[in-house]
């Protein structure tokens, strides 16, 4: 039997039932594909519910507000998926008259539509012999077939999607990209593959070499980088006891664009509270504060793809009103980074 007969045979019986396997719906797949980019299944799985149960048609995300957007995807990270998303939203209902393109050419025209998305939607949704060639997939063609070539390198990425087309099984198109992808998930996992019962270990290279754990190859990250973030939250309470603090919008091409966070004062390094008492007044210039407290004395470290970011929660309490103020009861209206959700929770104003 061929590898892709292979692939298919395993497929039909172990694949999971998962909602998005339940339609050919391209706006339903093309949602599921955009949020389980660097997701795990376990965890992408309710954000997808939610956003079909929010946004049912491709027509109702493109006329969402983008903080309604951000909101529901508040704790996926990599939030320029989300902006995204809604921006090819947009795009499908304004140059597609709300219609997904049915093909892979075209699905590529959509903001944040890349190689993998569009070949998985066309092949899915349309049956277009467009193999996918995401993180499973590499693992399972770099062991079956032995391969060293770095898969994040340019010749990489062109050699594993030229094998990847070659192997496929274009009859039966949606059923094997699934199969593929479900196959290195489940079977061909990054730690711990159950080589013993796998159906390709009569022919699979790394297995034979004693290599499994080395393949597929990868080139070295990007160095990391520390960053050290100060959180600074001014409180002030009124005379019938309620509370109101401050939140500012993240704007430029950093991380977390557009996204809510609490006054912020980056340094070069860890401050203590002696720092932030002399100088609360860079972010808070218009605030005089009669008591500085440490919400965290050792800094939380929040670890992003290419930085570290070393944080530390300072509460500012003020007898004075000050601009801007929110009540405390309505921060959770914003979307905001998981670190300052997480906070929020912690603190219970």
């Amino acid at each position: 039997m061929s590898f892709s007969g292979k692939i298919l045979d395993w497929y039909h019986q172990n694949k999971r039932s998962l909602p998005w396997r339940e339609t050919s719906d391209p706006y339903k797949i093309w949602l599921s594909e955009i949020i389980l980019q660097q997701t795990r299944v376990a965890q992408g799985t309710p954000y997808y519910l939610s956003f079909v149960a929010n946004f049912p048609t491709v027509n109702d995300l493109a006329s969402a507000k983008e903080e309604q957007v951000l909101k529901l995807w508040q704790g996926l990270g990599y939030y320029s998926r989300a902006r995204n998303l809604h921006a090819a939203a947009k795009m499908v209902v304004e140059e597609y008259d709300g219609n997904f393109p049915d093909n892979y050419k075209k699905l590529l025209t959509l903001k944040g539509v890349g190689d993998y998305t569009a070949s998985a939607i066309s092949s899915i949704c349309f049956n277009e012999p467009q193999a996918v060639v995401d993180g499973n997939v590499y693992r399972v063609l770099a062991r079956y077939y032995g391969i060293d070539t770095p898969i994040n390198s340019t010749s990489g990425v062109k050699y594993f999607k030229s094998l990847a087309q070659k192997v496929m099984d274009p009859a039966n198109i949606r059923d094997y990209n699934q199969g593929i992808m479900e196959f290195g998930a489940i079977q061909c996992s990054p730690k711990k593959p159950l080589c013993l019962l796998c159906p390709l270990n009569d022919s699979c290279v790394a297995l034979e070499k004693g290599l499994v754990d080395a393949l597929p190859v990868k080139l070295k990250k990007t160095k990391v980088r520390n960053r050290y973030f100060n959180y600074l939250i001014p409180i002030y309470k009124d005379t019938d006891g309620n509370q109101f603090t401050r939140l500012n919008q993240r704007t430029g091409k950093g991380i977390w664009q557009n996204l809510w966070q609490f006054p912020l004062l980056e340094s070069k390094d860890v401050l203590e509270i002696e720092d932030i008492t002399i100088r609360y007044k860079e972010v808070l210039n218009d605030i005089d504060s009669n008591e500085v407290l440490s919400f965290n004395e050792n800094a939380v470290v929040h670890k992003l793809s290419h930085q570290h970011l070393h944080t530390k929660f300072w509460l500012v309490y003020t007898n004075d009103v000050f601009n801007d103020m929110i009540p405390v009861e309505k921060i959770t209206d914003f979307p905001v980074p998981v670190l300052i959700a997480d906070f929020i929770k912690a603190f219970k104003f």
